[in-house]
């Protein structure tokens, strides 16, 4: 099948990147299914939808993707074959029983691991030190079916779930590139996944990037660098008052004795060094809700040594 009628539903980043990587095939998408923005939510990704459209390709932004009357208008379609890049709706089993070549989703990460939503979060917070993204063929549960292709992206101490994601976004783009001539002359690999090995995470909220001074220091920065900007922070309280940390640096072997979350001072190149459960935590980027930010010892010195407290802690 030289030219397989394909409908891709898209989102965030990824979804661009990989339209934009079959488009550069000359692939023949036939629509474009996507997410209406949502306005309580920072977008400070690229829009699969303004791409599509530049193309002429019709978009189009379901609610519900598996109601019947969607169903029956993708059906009218006549795809060969269907693409899901970071779509947020999990397809059903009617949808994916469409087209003849079978429907592929890229997740964000190396399956069956983090499978789930927020992949790029988890591996953060949990302090992997690689990750990547997979291609597999959907069935009705997520992330759970035979995989095509896989490619690794190591991650460095210093990456944010920002530039994390810049770097699988690449790594998606050459994944697609290397597995569409397979895909499309129906010669993909079907790799079972090993689903006794499967660890499955759910969504991240806000509320989640609250730290708790008791866990280690590598565990509180690596908190703060999988939710920092964009994202909504990781935070802590100082009085009643909500305070943001945005960035520190990685945690080396100091300790010290005082109690989880005691403020213990400057530390070198104006951080705010903190007592954690285990070892010393060196915040760089520091923000009161509602103020501005600001680096560490400006922040000892404008609201540490003017509250009078003579034991500060954070909490």
């Amino acid at each position: 099948m030289a030219f397989p009628r394909i409908i891709v539903f898209g989102y965030h980043d990824i979804g661009v990147a990989c339209l934009q990587e079959l488009l550069d095939q000359r692939a023949n998408i036939v629509a474009v299914v996507t997410h209406r923005d949502d306005p309580g939510e920072t977008i400070w990704f690229g829009s699969v939808a303004e791409l599509a459209a530049a193309h002429g390709i019709p978009v189009e932004t379901p609610d519900d993707p598996n109601t019947l009357a969607f169903v029956e208008e993708a059906r009218c379609l006549r795809p060969d074959l269907i693409f899901s890049f970071y779509y947020r709706c999990l397809l059903s089993p009617a949808i994916l029983a469409i087209p003849s070549l079978g429907a592929i989703n890229l997740h964000g990460s190396l399956l069956p691991k983090y499978r789930g939503r927020a992949p790029p979060h988890w591996v953060l917070v949990h302090g992997e030190r690689t990750t990547g993204v997979t291609l597999h063929y959907m069935d009705a549960r997520a992330d759970h079916g035979d995989i095509v292709a896989q490619k690794a992206v190591p991650i460095a101490v210093e990456d944010t779930a920002l530039t994390l994601s810049r770097k699988l976004t690449a790594a998606t783009r050459a994944l697609l590139a290397e597995t569409y001539p397979l895909i499309v002359a129906g010669r993909a690999p079907r790799i079972p996944q090993d689903h006794s090995a499967a660890t499955i995470f759910g969504r991240r909220t806000a509320a989640d990037g609250l730290i708790e001074w008791s866990r280690p220091a590598w565990e509180i920065y690596n908190l703060i660098r999988a939710v920092t900007r964009p994202f909504p922070g990781a935070f802590t309280f100082w009085a009643d008052r909500r305070i943001f940390l945005w960035s520190a640096r990685p945690p080396g072997s100091r300790s010290s004795p005082a109690p989880a979350g005691t403020v213990l001072g400057i530390g070198g190149g104006g951080t705010l060094e903190v007592a954690t459960g285990d070892g010393v935590l060196e915040v760089i980027g520091i923000q009161p809700d509602g103020g501005l930010e600001t680096d560490g010892a400006a922040f000892f010195n404008t609201m540490v040594r003017t509250s009078g407290d003579s034991r500060p802690r954070f909490g």
